[in-house]
């Protein structure tokens, strides 16, 4: 889950005079899903789920298959309904049906698309041709990150993150067309770069460039894009929150790139007197100055060319939008086909005007009663990590009380927004797919960097209420829950309680945990960076975090190819304080109510805990996503998360009589035990 839940019945169901009924069943917790011929002692991950692993193979149009898929492939389905509706003129008066009817329709405009060819992007690419300077290049890109193309670098308005009560400017590595900075070294994605050469050179070829002129300019994009790459930070270094703060004048950051137009820059995203911002890589924009004056203007050119054909690739016609599929689909992700047309114009309207979309989708899909029932379930788990911290035996009460403070500060959101964001200033237009997205984005980007200097709003939201996720915002100390995600197999009220806190209860522990994970910790109970941890408490800490390292650096997804327990650090510490504290309220809830102390279907409350945690991860992956995801993603694969807190429990060794000599065994002196 980023950084990276209670429905009643009607939630997750197709509700009558509304769209179609979802043809993806409903993925709720089963007995079936086990493999009982599996001892779980020894592949616990199997026991829990074998059966469902040997008859769910990953979709065509799927590069991984999991139960977070499934329940995300429901809500889509449940989302074309509205999507349908809304183009039909079925949903409703009001501006946001009609936004979101004419949105749609623009993406299914197939034939409309097929016309139009690359006029869309035409006007742009004269702009890159006609740029004469590197200073011009350099001040051009403004526009360019004013409809967020990926290019050079990354800029974004957000709190300061060392002072949260307010927004502010930051430019952040980026630039590069491939998955991560570790894709330009070594052999182990080497196939992957002369694929990418490859690709690059059929899209410019498509764009109307001889064969001959695009090899030698998808070698020189790769060989610019690497010397980025070269300068770039790798993931496991961004993760820290200080080492990429590095807060100073314009002038400042001027004199620390050579004299780059930086004024000018700012003065495109409408920031002519800005007082400071925030370098989160300054050694990166010294290098980026460095190859701007050294590189010829043509690389560049040549360079911002390419990143406007392909970020626009999925919104032209089908010939270009299915060779950046095969690359970016198919070689990277090894995903055979693409989905369904109405589902990627489902996503971009969700990724557009995700709001207006969200107040039909809360209107059909959540009732207020779910809010409440979350409430209580996080009720219950904030006692028991409120406890957990007062208790802390390796905790001095210096940090604890600060850590406290800020536990009682903390604040949750269930759900959607109480008013959603109002896009009745964009003009959105049923012919005109490329153009709606790029004033959606242009009006998104602009209504962030207006807020610069200004008071954070803390009542916004990061995700959609249709999206199928969770997290934690370390500035503001919440947790957010949209309504998309409570439903099974999150939550799931034909369930009994263990089932849902191996789940819901799991999931919220994850997320309040996060706030005190290896880099969550940081941040005090204002949502400030800040070290207010004492020196004895912060190693201690540290000491404990490395059992967790070690533990998920011994995972091998593909022979060879093991976790990144550095990079994965913060989501596995969330996974063990999550399933640990939503153990202790199961335990709490039983204690309360004996007459739930019982077993069903050949299991206790506290197996049927475990399994139901470990079916949450249940998932097959093609090996070229698994892949990807070990170089890029900071969550640890999902049959790893099904498994790794649980080896940490005595509880769980003890639920299912696993003794010492079970390949699944740790030893407790091993075994990670931190909140």
């Amino acid at each position: 889950m980023s950084r990276s839940l209670f429905l009643l019945l009607s939630l997750g169901w197709a509700v009558p005079g509304f769209g179609a009924e979802p043809t993806q069943k409903i993925p709720r917790f089963s007995v079936e899903n086990m493999d009982r011929a599996v001892l779980p002692g020894a592949d616990f991950f199997r026991y829990a789920a074998g059966t469902w692993l040997r008859n769910n193979p990953v979709p065509d149009d799927k590069s991984r298959w999991s139960g977070f898929e499934e329940l995300q492939e429901r809500n889509w389905q449940l989302i074309q309904g509205i999507l349908e509706d809304c183009a039909e003129g079925r949903a409703g008066k009001g501006k946001p049906a009609a936004q979101v009817g004419a949105m749609y329709t623009s993406a299914m405009d197939t034939n409309r698309l097929e016309k139009l060819g690359f006029k869309p992007i035409q006007a742009e690419l004269k702009k890159i041709s006609r740029l004469r300077s590197a200073e011009s290049l350099f001040s051009y890109l403004a526009g360019l990150h004013l409809n967020d193309v990926n290019a050079v670098f990354g800029a974004f308005a957000m709190p300061d993150q060392k002072d949260s009560s307010v927004y502010t400017f930051y430019i952040n590595q980026g630039g590069l067309g491939l998955p991560d900075r570790d894709y330009y070294f070594g052999d182990a994605f080497a196939e992957q770069r002369a694929a990418y050469v490859e690709h690059i050179s059929k899209m410019l070829v498509l764009l109307g460039d001889d064969a001959e002129a695009a090899a030698t300019q998808a070698a020189t994009i790769l060989a610019l894009e690497t010397e980025l790459a070269r300068v770039s930070k790798t993931r496991v270094e961004l993760r820290d929150p200080i080492a990429n703060y590095h807060k100073m004048t314009v002038a400042a950051l001027v004199e620390e790139t050579g004299g780059l137009s930086w004024p000018s820059y700012l003065a495109g995203l409408g920031l002519k007197r800005l007082p400071e911002l925030i370098v989160r890589q300054p050694e990166y924009f010294a290098a980026v100055a460095t190859l701007l004056r050294e590189r010829p203007l043509d690389e560049w050119k040549t360079y911002l060319r390419w990143h406007v054909l392909s970020d626009c690739a999925s919104f032209l016609h089908s010939e270009v939008e299915a060779e950046s599929f095969r690359f970016y689909g198919t070689v990277l992700r090894g995903q055979p086909s693409q989905e369904p047309r109405w589902q990627r114009a489902a996503k971009v309207v969700d990724g557009t005007i995700g709001e207006a979309l969200g107040q039909i989708y809360v209107g059909r899909y959540f009732p207020p009663a779910a809010k409440q029932r979350m409430d209580e379930l996080i009720g219950n788990l904030r006692a028991v990590f409120r406890d957990r911290l007062q208790n802390l035996a390796w905790m001095t009460d210096t940090t604890r009380q600060k850590a406290l403070a800020k536990f009682d500060r903390f604040t949750q959101k269930i759900g959607h927004p109480d008013t959603f964001l109002d896009y009745s200033k964009i003009r959105i237009r049923p012919d005109d797919y490329l153009g709606n997205v790029q004033r959606a984005t242009l009006f998104e980007v602009k209504r962030q960097l207006a807020r610069i200097g200004e008071a954070v709003d803390p009542t916004e939201w990061h995700m959609t209420p249709q999206t199928v996720n969770a997290y934690f915002n370390p500035m503001q100390n919440e947790i957010v829950f949209p309504a998309g995600i409570l439903q099974p197999p999150f939550f799931d009220v034909e369930m009994d309680d263990a089932v849902n806190y191996g789940a819901i209860g799991v999931v919220i522990g994850h997320e309040i945990t996060h706030g005190y994970d290896d880099q969550g910790r940081k941040y005090d109970a204002d949502g400030n960076l800040n070290e207010w941890w004492t020196e004895e408490d912060a190693q201690a800490f540290e000491a404990r975090a490395k059992k967790v390292v070690d533990q998920y650096n011994g995972y091998e997804a593909l022979p060879g190819l093991h976790v990144n327990g550095e990079l994965t650090l913060g989501e596995n510490i969330a996974d063990l304080g999550g399933t640990s504290i939503a153990y202790e309220a199961l335990q709490r809830a039983l204690t309360k109510d004996p007459s739930k102390r019982k077993s069903i279907d050949g299991l206790t409350p506290e197996q049927r805990f475990f399994v139901s945690l470990a079916q949450l991860w249940r998932v097959n992956w093609r090996e070229a996503e698994l892949r990807r995801r070990i170089t890029v993603d900071p969550h640890s694969p999902a049959q790893f998360r099904a498994i790794g807190p649980h080896v940490n429990m005595r509880e769980f060794f003890e639920a299912f009589e696993i003794g010492s000599g079970a390949p699944l065994w740790r030893a407790p002196e091993v075994r990670a035990n931190i909140w």
